[in-house]
């Protein structure tokens, strides 16, 4: 069995497919959490989910998180902590009040929040915020650490500096990969390599990519995390929920780390695949970040990176049996929502590698929802 990109979605299905006894090769052309897994902000949240599937899965995937604390696997790596919505516009009010009844129609705990209340709770916000939300039951874990947990358990190998150059077809149907290294032959392959998903599973046209640049601070706190969660604007919201507010190009969180730093992120660039950043784009992060928590203007700027998020055509993620090569398997599309959903994934994919019935609905996510795609580097 081969999995092409060792990121979190290709580690968590290595991870559930080595439990049932399967024998596991990852291939990744750098190194594992080299892409979208090292450069996320750890968010596993339900409430920046976009209502419908995604919002189900988060659901059933934060709660996979638990029970892996309770195995072990992710002790000392994944923490309850609240996330507080907000917004800046009356515009903004509607959209949070609008997801917060999508997360009640789930279950989920929620706390609506005056400006007076959310000061109560996060001491220092600027008066550009007119109200808010808690979401008390989220959680953080850092993506590398999360890959590195994942292989650890699995035992599964890991071939790094490994690129995968095209897949090895027999009478139409999929029985390895070609690398840099030469050929090797498996009865199932499952590609999960993000930005590289695309020219091996044919999907090239529907998977798009979107920069999102972001800001490290020193440390404001040297006792742990400065605030109880992170700070998440309804802009944000707003491009899950695939909707344009206007007024601007970044979706802003503050994001308290446990080191006492913040991450403030992000930029949302659609069709940029490099990792550049730039001064006008960091400079309207941190403008709109300090007029948000006016605390920060005290903070130094350490470092600036960029990550790339893969999305789709449709917003969700592409997940399922390749619709016209038998022995491929998809993984991908996730854009920032990866180290969420990896869990159910990771869980689901490997169920239909077994040719089981996924514990998790995932069918809203099948490849064959854009038709029959044709995989040029297979020819």
């Amino acid at each position: 069995m081969i999995i092409v990109g060792a990121g979190i979605v290709g580690a968590a299905i290595a991870y559930y497919l080595t439990r049932v006894g399967v024998r596991v090769t990852l291939l990744e052309a750098q190194a594992p959490a080299a892409g979208a897994s090292g450069a996320s902000d750890g968010a596993i949240s339900v409430a920046s989910k976009r209502p419908g599937p995604m919002m189900a899965l988060a659901c059933e995937a934060r709660t996979l998180y638990g029970q892996w604390v309770d195995q072990g696997i992710m002790r000392d790596i994944y923490h309850p902590r609240p996330t507080y919505l907000f917004a800046r516009t009356d515009e903004e009010v509607a959209v949070i009040a609008h997801q917060g009844s999508d997360l009640m129609e789930l279950g989920e705990r929620i706390l609506p929040l005056t400006h007076a209340e959310l000061m109560q709770r996060v001491p220092g916000l600027g008066r550009h915020v007119l109200a808010g939300m808690k979401v008390p039951d989220d959680g953080h874990a850092l993506g590398y650490q999360v890959v590195d947990r994942l292989l650890q358990a699995s035992g599964a190998q890991v071939l790094r500096n490994t690129p995968v150059l095209r897949l090895a077809l027999s009478d139409d149907k999929v029985v390895g990969v070609v690398t840099s290294s030469g050929t090797l032959v498996a009865d199932r392959v499952v590609v999960a390599a993000g930005l590289g998903s695309g020219s091996l599973s044919g999907f090239q046209a529907i998977l798009i990519p979107r920069k999102g640049q972001l800001v490290v601070t020193d440390r404001a706190s040297l006792t742990g995390a400065a605030l109880r969660g992170p700070l998440l604007s309804a802009g944000y919201l707003a491009a899950k929920r695939r909707m344009v507010l206007g007024q601007s190009s970044t979706s802003l969180v503050i994001d308290p780390l446990a080191t006492g730093q913040f991450l403030i992120g992000s930029s949302r660039e659609t069709g940029f695949a490099d990792r550049q950043t730039d001064v006008q784009t960091v400079s309207t992060l941190l403008r709109e970040a300090m007029a948000v928590y006016p605390a920060l203007a005290r903070q130094r700027v350490i470092r600036t990176f960029a990550g790339i998020r893969i999305g789709t055509q449709d917003g969700l993620p592409i997940v399922g049996r390749h619709p016209t090569l038998p022995g491929l398997f998809i993984a991908t599309g996730m854009e920032g929502d990866g180290i969420c959903l990896a869990p159910v994934i990771g869980s689901a994919v490997a169920d239909m590698v077994l040719d089981q019935t996924p514990r998790f609905d995932v069918s809203a996510l099948n490849p064959g929802r854009f038709g029959a795609v044709s995989v040029r580097q297979a020819n």
